[in-house]
């Protein structure tokens, strides 16, 4: 079976602090890019500035820059080689590298026409009056590709879980930001897939749009896109390295997926000895997780309204606490303290 996950924000207050300079920026919708119905943009018309083979393109949609990277570097056709292209390819079915810019929803968010196809380490710089502003957030979903690698495997990629569906696979997007050309120290984790549960089904594959909460990266100017998996060869990840994105900085969410999201709280954070939960349903199944990835608590079928968890053994760091509750994941951030 397989769910969804959102990264929802920790912090009502400082979104409605920043409310103000938010809600002056424009949603990149990428409705304002002309394609036929069906097709695709990959800077293949070679439009851009040329060097040593490589096309160097952006494309701008709402208060931000997505660049392109077309290569003819070993001759034509050419390939995509960095950044973004925009499609509005409706193909959720078919896989391999042939459907590679199609999203695995087959459409985009609130059934628009088009979105983005983005590779590892894709960079999106702010304009306007978004630049050096907080953004709000963004709607990720898997691309075909690398949905269905995952689910059945390719001559590249394995299936995720493994002929046993027990292997602890999973597919992760990081999302830094920068100010002035520095690296930030914070950053927002969202897993494309996850296998890593006690309870296989509980385990998935991202199909749907989820939006991902950003307000904690603060005032940017930039953001980079990385993408890790525990599928990882001689050559580097095997996981295809592509993902799809819409409605970058859509103002318009932030607050309601919050209050979607608020059926659970958790306090105090930071902790030291112990974290209270105070769930409005039934927790089928709460998981504790370090920045690595590795699941260092587990426990099923929190049927209290009220759940005291011990964490004194845990060292100093940021965690993140999951929550599957009625078909629903939920994750937010932990801090252990002394």
């Amino acid at each position: 079976m397989r769910k969804t996950i959102k990264i929802a924000s920790t912090a009502l207050l400082g979104v409605m602090l920043s409310a103000t300079n938010i809600n002056a920026q424009t949603v990149s919708d990428f409705e304002n890019l002309i394609i036929p119905a069906g097709a695709f943009w990959n800077g293949s018309d070679m439009s851009g500035t040329h060097n040593n083979g490589q096309f160097f393109n952006n494309f701008t949609s709402g208060n931000a820059i997505f660049p392109n990277v077309f290569d003819t570097t070993w001759g034509l056709p050419g390939f995509w080689s960095t950044g973004f292209a925009y499609s509005n390819v409706q193909d959720s079915i078919t896989s391999g590298f042939g459907n590679l810019y199609a999203s695995r929803t087959g459409i985009g968010v609130n059934n628009s026409s088009n979105y983005v196809v983005a590779q590892n380490n894709a960079l999106i710089r702010l304009s306007g009056v978004a630049q050096n502003n907080t953004v709000s957030g963004v709607f990720i979903t898997n691309s075909t590709y690398a949905a269905n690698s995952m689910r059945d495997g390719d001559s590249f990629a394995k299936q995720f879980g493994g002929s046993t569906g027990n292997d602890p696979d999973w597919f992760l997007l990081t999302i830094k930001g920068y100010t002035n050309g520095n690296l930030i120290a914070d950053s927002v984790d969202f897993y494309l897939a996850d296998y890593r549960f006690v309870d296989n089904n509980l385990d998935y594959i991202v199909t749907l749009w989820q939006w991902v909460d950003l307000t904690s990266l603060g005032a940017i100017d930039s953001l980079v896109f990385m993408l890790n998996s525990s599928d990882v060869g001689s050559f580097g990840m095997n996981t295809p390295a592509f993902f799809c994105m819409d409605n970058f900085n859509d103002q318009t969410v932030t607050v309601k997926e919050i209050a979607q999201n608020n059926s659970f709280s958790f306090y105090p954070n930071p902790a030291k000895d112990h974290v209270t939960i105070d769930s409005e349903n039934t927790i089928d199944e709460l998981t504790i997780i370090d920045v690595t990835g590795k699941i260092v608590y587990t426990q099923q079928h929190l049927t209290n309204r009220t759940n005291s968890i011990d964490v004194s053994t845990l060292k100093n760091g940021v965690y993140f606490i999951r929550l599957k509750s009625n078909t629903k994941i939920t994750t937010s951030r932990l801090i252990k303290t002394n």
